[in-house]
């Protein structure tokens, strides 16, 4: 049913490239992508994010952040986004996807905010916050 996935943060450089490649790891037979509300459209992964997804066997290598789209909203079943704001920003970029935006930390019942600008700890944080939802989203959709 959720066979295509897609990951929305604010610049996609963060939270939503570990979100995309958690998922990546955990339900290998569905499609997941990432963008940004607001995306630093070309940049790779931020120096921190990557540190740290490497410090736990996960590469970021190749990504290249990208901006949410009307189309890429409507090419996706499902939405993951980071915080309570997004799902409202998603929503008026696209009306019709309200039905299929959730937060990436539903299962968890926690929002999961931004640690650009913030210490490597705050990454760590993040991390930790992304992986125990990949994980409950997995068991969900596999």
């Amino acid at each position: 049913m959720f066979d295509k996935i897609l990951i929305v943060c604010i610049g996609n450089i963060c939270r939503s490239p570990t979100g995309e490649r958690l998922l990546q790891k955990y339900l290998p037979n569905k499609i997941v992508d990432s963008a940004g509300i607001s995306a630093l459209t070309g940049y790779e992964a931020d120096d921190n994010a990557i540190s740290v997804a490497a410090q736990n066997d996960l590469s970021l290598q190749n990504h290249c952040a990208k901006q949410l789209t009307k189309e890429l909203c409507r090419n996706y079943d499902l939405i993951l986004v980071m915080e309570k704001k997004h799902i409202q920003a998603v929503c008026k970029l696209v009306p019709e996807a309200r039905g299929k935006v959730m937060l990436f930390g539903h299962w968890t019942s926690q929002e999961i905010s931004d640690p650009y600008h913030k210490s490597l700890e705050a990454f760590q944080a993040t991390y930790i916050l992304l992986d125990n939802a990949a994980h409950k989203w997995a068991s969900k959709l596999s």
